[in-house]
């Protein structure tokens, strides 16, 4: 009989997926030292889309998902002659905004999860706006702010604007219309987190451990968390009319929370739990100021004037000091070709969208602004609609297609000109990640549009990759430290490639202006 190998290994799980063109899904992943993909397994699971705006998910099936991927990798991992107990720790990655709402007497959801680019909360917003418009936030005892002041307050504490984006406004709006929740937030018996806080939860041990925990980059899109303290904010906790019960206590980005309490990997430790984002910009080993994935590490709050997000990009540990980031988030970039696919029957698979597009070497004068659910940064706009402009006999699926592929460009070129705004820094290269990236066209037509170098190495695991470090760090695997990038310098070394902006100045500028006219021009 052969025995099976021994080694360090580490693996990240992807709680849920948002990335381009890998769309909704569970996926676990397993990760030598130098970021060799050792084994993996990925499930879909189901979307739900109850009303116009609306986007449900079960956290069960995401828990259920979670848990058969975790199995059938590992059953990968022995096939391919590794030992299960070579690996030593894992890390968590998520969707950071949506929110769950669940029973701390039975450990179950008391409803479906409502996603990060659901809009239903538009109401609920307009309601607290204008709470801060005529009350204010106490922003010490006392001392109110309110109008434009109170505006100022909120982002000075949160770095974040009144928005459906974030999960305050979800679960303020579960609280006021489902019953169940309402009843459970009265008697002290809900439990409200984001995804990462619900899957750590029931891997070491649910209900009977009731291990409710929530780490900084994902709590710092809540609008709960002050992010100077880092400590939830009792002044907002009040304004959203919140229990402090509801809510997990907070960790750091990379330590051991607790080991796995059932399955196949039984008895490993949780080092790491990251937003999706931030596990992005950790997996491209963007550790040292004014190294960029579109946002630009420091140790003090960045503030913006220009529509971008103060967010924490991560914390290294329970004593070490946090890291702040600039942020741009699109709403919609991977769901519009998953429209194109689903919806409009245009392609039969998301990868497909690449080679529609090419047969044309133009939009034909169409713009698609892919608002389905409101424009993000830098425009914030909730009631903005989706809107294709342009239109006329000549267009064709290629046009649309192609149109598609540039609105992700036109909004990613937008938020570069924001940082470049905030930074007074000009943008040479832009490190790529996500599904989208697998296209050429759509990375040439990115470069096109914004004018800059288009960086895509060849692992493009980077979300994954990120989470697995902060892991790996938080025991010191492979004697990684976050604090010293240089530990790193083994871990994902090979190349890239990088597409140059081919298109003509004028070109470029007239076609940035017509997409300012299609409906986004502030």
């Amino acid at each position: 009989m052969t025995s099976l190998k021994q080694g360090e290994l580490l693996v990240r799980w992807i709680a849920e997926r948002r990335e381009s063109l890998q769309l909704r899904s569970v996926r676990f992943i397993v990760f030598d030292k130098y970021a060799n993909i050792v084994a993996q397994h990925q499930l879909e699971f189901p979307q739900y889309y109850p009303n116009p705006g609306w986007h449900d998910h079960d956290a069960d099936e995401i828990q259920k998902h979670a848990d058969l991927c975790v199995e059938n990798t590992i059953k990968d991992l022995e096939a391919a002659g590794w030992a299960k107990a070579s690996v030593k720790v894992i890390g968590i990655t998520n969707q950071r905004e949506t929110a769950v709402a669940w029973s701390r007497k039975t450990g179950k959801p008391l409803c479906n999860a409502i996603v990060w680019d659901d809009s239903r909360t538009k109401n609920t917003v307009a309601h607290f706006e204008q709470k801060l418009k005529d009350t204010g936030i106490e922003v010490k005892p006392g001392e109110w702010k309110k109008g434009k002041d109170g505006i100022e307050a909120l982002r000075e504490i949160t770095g974040l604007p009144l928005s459906t984006y974030f999960s305050a406004i979800k679960v303020r709006w579960m609280i006021d219309h489902y019953p169940e929740v309402a009843k459970a937030h009265e008697a002290d018996d809900l439990l409200f987190g984001t995804v990462e806080s619900w899957v750590a939860y029931n891997l070491l041990g649910g209900v009977k451990t009731g291990v409710h925990i929530s780490e900084v980059t994902n709590a710092s899109r809540t609008l709960l968390l002050n992010t100077t303290t880092l400590q939830w904010e009792p002044s907002l906790l009040a304004f959203f009319d919140l229990r402090k019960s509801i809510l997990p206590k907070l960790v750091s980005t990379s330590e051991v929370y607790g080991k796995i309490a059932y399955g196949a990997l039984e008895g490993v430790p949780i080092g790491g739990l990251v937003g999706d984002q931030q596990g992005a910009l950790i997996g491209n080993k963007c550790l040292a100021q004014g190294e960029a994935k579109c946002t630009y590490g420091t140790v003090h709050i960045v503030k913006s004037d220009h529509g971008l997000l103060s967010t924490i990009a991560y914390q290294a540990g329970p004593n070490a000091k946090p890291v702040y980031a600039l942020e741009g988030s699109i709403a919609v970039a991977g769901s519009a070709i998953k429209w194109l696919r689903d919806s409009m029957s245009l392609i039969s698979s998301a990868s497909e969208v690449n080679d529609l597009a090419a047969r044309e070497p133009s939009t034909g004068g169409v713009y698609f602004v892919t608002a389905f659910s409101g424009l993000l940064a830098p425009y914030w706009d909730p009631g903005a609609a989706g809107l294709l402009i342009g239109i006329s006999q000549y267009t064709n699926p290629s046009h649309i297609a192609r149109a598609t592929l540039e609105a992700n460009a036109f909004q990613t070129r937008a938020i570069i000109e924001s940082m470049k705004l905030d930074s007074g820094t000009d943008l040479k290269h832009l490190k790529v990640d996500g599904g989208m990236t697998n296209g050429d066209l759509a990375m040439s037509i990115l470069a096109d549009v914004g004018g800059f170098g288009v960086v895509r190495p060849e692992m493009r695991e980077s979300t994954a990759l990120g989470s697995a470090l902060l892991a790996g760090a938080a025991i010191g695997l492979f004697g990684w430290d976050l604090a010293k990038p240089e530990t790193l310098d083994e871990v994902n070394t090979k190349g890239s490639r990088e597409f140059k902006p081919a298109l003509a100045e004028t070109e470029r500028q007239k076609k940035w202006e017509g997409w300012q006219r299609a409906g986004v021009d502030e």
